[in-house]
C-alpha cells in the first residue's frame, strides 16, 4: 500500500516537519516537505502544471493508496503552503481516496480549525477524509531528539491504523 504525507509547512524546522518526518520512517511512507519541494503561488494557468515539483506531486499523490496532511495552525487555518499545494491537485488526484488530518497547534485550544480547514479543502476536491484526526500540542512533540513523545506514538498508530483501514476497503 502506498501512502504519501504532505508536510505542510514552508519551515525548514519546527514540530510539524518532525511530525512529519516521523510518520514518514515509522510507517514507510513517501514525503512531500513543502519546505524543499518549492511549489509556485497557484494561479490557475495550465503552464503551472508543466513545473517539474507540481507534475511530482500531482503523480505522487494520484498513485497514492492514502494521504496524510499534517499542517501547523496558522491565523485559525491550515498554513497557506498546504493550501496552495492542494490547489495543484483535484479530483483527478483524490477521488474517494482516504486521507488522514493532523494539525500541530501552538498549545492550548489550537488546532482544530486547521482540522476543520483541512476537512473542508480536502472534501472539495473529492477527498475521502476519515473520521478520526488528530492535534498534536508542543508537549507531544520531542523538539531536541526530532521525535514525537511515546504517548503520541500511540495516537498517531490509531490514527495511521484507521486510515490503513479505510485504504484497504477502498482497494476491494
Amino acid at each position: 500500500m502506498k501512502v504519501t504525507v504532505i508536510s505542510g509547512t514552508a519551515r525548514k524546522q519546527g514540530r510539524t516537519r518532525i511530525v512529519s518526518s516521523y510518520i514518514a520512517d515509522a510507517y514507510q511512507t513517501d514525503l512531500i516537505d513543502l519546505s524543499e519541494n518549492i511549489l509556485p503561488i497557484f494561479n490557475g494557468e495550465e503552464e503551472q502544471l508543466l513545473d517539474d515539483n507540481i507534475e511530482k506531486l500531482r503523480t505522487t499523490i494520484k498513485d497514492s493508496d492514502a494521504v496524510v496532511l499534517v499542517s501547523p495552525e496558522y491565523h485559525s487555518g491550515m498554513s497557506g503552503a498546504l493550501k496552495n499545494a492542494i490547489d495543484f491537485l483535484s479530483h483527478e488526484q483524490f477521488s474517494n481516496k482516504p486521507v488522514a488530518i493532523l494539525a500541530c497547534a501552538g498549545g492550548g485550544k489550537g488546532g482544530i480549525n486547521a482540522l476543520v480547514n483541512m476537512r473542508t479543502v480536502a472534501r472539495g476536491v473529492y477527498a475521502n477524509v476519515i473520521p478520526n484526526q488528530l492535534v498534536l500540542d508542543p508537549i507531544d512533540i520531542d523538539t531536541e531528539n526530532r521525535t514525537v513523545t511515546q504517548a503520541t506514538e500511540a495516537k498517531i498508530k490509531d490514527l495511521m491504523e484507521e486510515l490503513f483501514m479505510y485504504a484497504k476497503f477502498k482497494k476491494a
